[in-house]
Order: C-alpha cells, then sequence, then structure tokens
C-alpha cells in the first residue's frame, strides 16, 4: 500500500489507444491518478467529467490526469470519445496497479474501489483520498496541488 511521501510506482498499462503507457514518462511532472469502477456507470462519468471540465485547471499546474479502472482499451476509448476526456486512460484488467497502490474493493467487496493520488513533480505522495463516492476527488486534488 503507498502512503504519503512513498515515490510514484513504475508501472505499465495501456492507454485508450491500445499504446503502451509507462509511469516513467510522468516522473517529473505532478500527477493525478484516479482509480474508478467502471465506464459509462453514473458516478463514473460524473467524475469523468468534472475532471475534463478542470482539466485546464490541473494542466495550469503542471498537473497530468489519468484515469485507472479494469475496462479494456476498447471500452476506454468509447468512453473518452463520448465525453471528450483530454487525458490518459488505463486498462488494468487484471488489477495489477491497482493492488500496487492498495486500492481495496468497497461496498462489501463487491465494486472495485475509487480513490485518488496526487504526487507532486519530485514523483512523492501528498495527497490519498478515498471514497465511493465521485464528489470531492477532483476538488481535493487540485487544492493538494495549489496547497504545495
Amino acid at each position: 500500500m503507498i502512503k504519503l511521501g512513498d515515490k510514484l510506482p513504475v508501472f505499465e498499462l495501456e492507454n485508450q489507444h491500445a499504446e503502451m503507457f509507462s509511469s516513467t514518462t510522468i516522473e517529473s511532472k505532478a500527477v493525478v491518478i484516479y482509480f474508478y469502477p467502471k465506464d459509462f456507470t453514473p458516478g463514473c462519468t460524473a467524475e469523468a467529467c468534472e475532471f475534463r471540465d478542470k482539466y485546464e485547471d490541473f494542466k495550469d499546474v503542471g498537473a497530468e490526469v489519468i484515469g485507472v479502472s479494469s475496462d479494456d482499451t476498447v471500452s476506454h476509448a468509447k468512453f473518452s470519445k463520448r465525453h471528450k476526456l483530454p487525458f490518459i486512460m488505463l486498462s488494468d484488467t487484471k488489477g495489477k496497479v491497482r493492488k500496487q497502490f492498495g486500492v481495496k474493493s468497497s461496498l462489501m467487496g463487491l465494486l472495485p474501489g475509487r480513490e485518488t493520488f496526487v504526487f507532486d513533480k519530485s514523483g512523492s505522495l501528498i495527497m490519498r483520498y478515498n471514497s465511493i463516492k465521485s464528489k470531492n476527488h477532483i476538488s481535493k486534488a487540485l487544492k493538494a496541488l495549489t496547497n504545495e
């Protein structure tokens, strides 16, 4: 499990374009990595669209946004296109990265958890927020980045 102050783990997953993405490509950037249960569900769509609507605010503070779920790349491509998501969507179909970050299931293990991690430019974890409700993930992440 990742704790405050820990470094961004090294991992590789396919993005929504079925291209390999490595966390090593974002080592000198601040990054928000949010794990969510499922594409096209109401809460997950609301969360993704709020990240989309605030994306320029994240870019203004030098941060990249990355969404991660167990959906495959085809689902991510459709989800990203339908909602005009400008950020990276990663497919963790085997739950390897979810486990690496220590994201626990919610609702008595029925749903994959919803958790947001914010890493500063040096790659250190400065915020970890866990709530199955999509509300507050975006505002808390932005606040963590602007209060660095």
